[in-house]
């Protein structure tokens, strides 16, 4: 297989992470020829790397030691250290760029925030906080669209070190309230509805029940979208004018590691977990992900799709911390068409975006060729994230969008970052992530916990990173905590993936370990299975389980939806299988393969395999999954009433 992009002499020279690389061999005297051996030496030398991040950035003075107590979980960064993750977005303003660019479904225009109104916005939102008396620690919860006011209100949030925590408006009530109830907020900052997919959605009757559970909020601040009144509450032209004012927001210094926000798991099995991040470990490694990594910078435009319920939110706004303008866009990516997002791309003269290979996949099976339909000359990087990207995508966009790097990135909502991905003087391969990230010490273990290469394995990570969480909410002697990533390995992060380090140092992601299909001992990862079958015209989308049976049996039924005017032949399931057998594995050709009438997610696009699974071994469907955590609860009912073979 030959690389699908790889740098040039010049590509590498002006990378910002050549320069950094440079930095650290001044330091330390390392010898540092290439990206891997710059990666070995961060994760070998982990103290010195977070530091030299520290100073290379000019993020300001530390207390002390920067990592006295290594041991996870536990790890203790920066003790001492006060700082505030705002300071850094203020550092970064300009009057040449805008910081943000609004784009809607209903306009084809784009609204411009300069740097001087987002900071007075933030600034203003900071005052209207202190006079609710917010104050450090309390939290500010978020009902919100990927709007402007939605930065602003985070940064302002912040500013006065009180902990943000936000969902998106495509939540219920319900769903909203599982997670956000679970803070005690003291304000609410909503929108009164938004346009999706050419509708509109009107959530005046969400805010309600919103409001009605939760009894401890003191104020209700509303952005209106629609026109829609919601009574007594304040106009968020009251509480954040970004027209005047305070030019610079008044910040909080806290501690290094005082929450900055609250992020949540999917919550399928149960009341979803509440995972808080601090502001340093946060901004330690955006600034990392966001400007090494992915080397933006302040001539960017950094575009991701995403939602306030998602972490790669919290990630775009990093953007911000390396001087870049983001771009938020509350609408459908298919509407009206299906290259949508190609479309705004080139609108706002984006050199950054970020996608999902069920996105791309799409746009393939549209026939879109985005190269040709749209202006993508300001276009340098593509972004995928959300679940492996298939070889066969990864070519599509170097022959369809353009000949620029693809950084397929995996990580979590855990870390609020990555693990893998790209990087700007690496080669790109297609179906992989080109390295592990720099100062994340990446490993693939067996059952027993030792290393394997060329061979698929547990993703674990044996050294802290600054963003691993600094606690679950509401888990106060830490179990919670360490049973989710610490029960398999002692001492070291399992993170729940199976992945496969290859010779040149890339990264293959085969999905999640708990939905492993495990055929006569022969274990596969369910996304080799999909990027085989989703290719096929007819199939719009698929979903495979491995269920082991009280029988000791092992049934293995493939789910396809398909494509419109598309049938269930015994043709179509012979070309099924043949795909499978010789692209994947001969053994894993499913037991049957069923039409569906859609595939079941979370609620940020994960297919529902462990839930689905545990149906079909015969668990109690009440007890299985949160229905509001799932993006068509109603499926679950079409789902329970499968059985396998030997029980119909």
């Amino acid at each position: 297989m030959e690389p699908q992009w790889v740098p040039t002499e010049r590509d590498i020279a002006d990378a910002r992470i050549t320069d950094f690389a440079r930095f650290v061999a001044a330091r330390s005297g390392a010898e540092l020829p290439d990206y891997h051996a710059l990666w070995r030496w961060s994760v070998d030398n982990l103290s010195e790397f977070w530091l030299a991040v520290w100073e290379y950035f000019e993020l300001g003075p530390i207390a002390g030691e920067v990592l006295p107590c290594p041991e996870m979980p536990g790890t203790r960064w920066f003790p001492g250290t006060t700082l505030n993750y705002v300071d850094r977005v203020v550092a970064q303003a300009r009057t040449d760029r805008p910081a943000i660019l609004q784009v809607t479904e209903d306009s084809a225009g784009v609204v411009a925030t300069s740097w001087a109104e987002l900071l007075a916005g933030v600034a203003a939102f900071a005052r209207t906080l202190r006079g609710l008396g917010v104050r450090p620690g309390d939290r500010v919860v978020g009902y919100l669209p990927n709007i402007t006011e939605t930065v602003v209100a985070f940064l302002g949030t912040a500013a006065v070190g009180a902990v943000w925590s936000a969902c998106g408006q495509d939540y219920s009530a319900k769903a909203a309230l599982d997670r956000l109830g679970q803070l005690e907020p003291v304000v609410l900052v909503t929108a009164d509805g938004y346009r999706y997919g050419g509708k509109t959605h009107d959530k005046s009757a969400d805010i309600a029940a919103l409001r009605a559970g939760l009894d401890t909020v003191r104020a209700t601040v509303v952005v209106s979208r629609l026109g829609v009144g919601i009574p007594d509450s304040t106009p968020w032209s009251a509480a954040a004018d970004l027209s005047g004012g305070e030019p610079l927001p008044e910040t909080e210094t806290v501690d290094f590691a005082h929450p900055l926000w609250i992020v949540f798991s999917s919550g399928t099995t149960g009341l979803p977990k509440g995972i808080v991040h601090g502001h340093g470990g946060v901004l330690l490694e955006h600034v990392k992900a966001v400007a090494l990594q992915s080397d933006i910078g302040p001539e960017d435009t950094f575009f991701w799709y995403t939602s306030p319920s998602w972490m790669m939110w919290n990630f775009q706004v990093a953007g911000l911390l390396a001087g870049a303008t983001i771009v938020c866009y509350d609408g459908s990516p298919a509407h009206p068409r299906p290259d949508t997002l190609w479309e705004i791309t080139a609108r706002t003269r984006a050199t950054v975006l970020g996608t999902s290979p069920g996105y791309v996949l799409g746009c393939m099976k549209a026939g879109a060729v985005p190269r040709t339909d749209h202006d993508l000359s300001a276009l340098r990087l593509i972004g995928i994230t959300g679940s492996s990207l298939p070889p066969a995508s990864a070519l599509w966009l170097r022959d369809n969008a353009g000949n620029v790097p693809v950084a397929s990135i995996s990580g979590g909502t855990d870390v609020v970052s990555a693990f893998a991905g790209g990087a700007p003087t690496v080669p790109v391969w297609p179906g992989e992530l080109s390295a592990p990230y720099l100062g994340v010490a990446l490993d693939a273990y067996d059952e027993v916990g030792q290393p394997v290469r060329g061979e698929v394995g547990e993703l674990v990570i044996t050294a802290p990173m600054p963003s691993m969480p600094i606690r679950f909410w509401r888990d106060p002697d830490g179990a919670r905590y360490h049973d989710a990533y610490f029960d398999a390995y002692p001492g070291v992060w399992r993170h729940g993936d199976w992945i496969t380090l290859t010779g040149r140092g890339s990264v293959v992601v085969h999905g999640r370990s708990d939905s492993t299909l495990n055929r006569h001992g022969i274990r596969m990862g369910s996304a080799d299975i999909y990027q085989a079958v989703e290719r096929l015209p007819e199939v719009a989308e698929a979903l495979v389980i491995g269920a082991e049976q009280p029988d000791g049996g092992y049934w293995m039924p493939l789910f396809v939806v398909l494509a419109p005017g598309a049938e269930l032949t015994d043709a179509l399931r012979g070309r099924i299988n043949e795909v499978i057998r010789t692209e994947v594995s001969p053994r894993h050709v499913p037991d049957e393969i069923l039409p569906a009438p859609a595939i079941p997610h979370t609620r940020t696009g994960k297919k529902l395999e462990v839930p689905i699974k545990r149906l079909f071994q015969g668990a109690d469907p009440a007890r299985v999954v949160e229905r509001s955590a799932v993006d068509d609860p109603d499926l679950l009912d079409w789902y329970s009433g499968i059985r396998p073979p030997a029980q119909r």
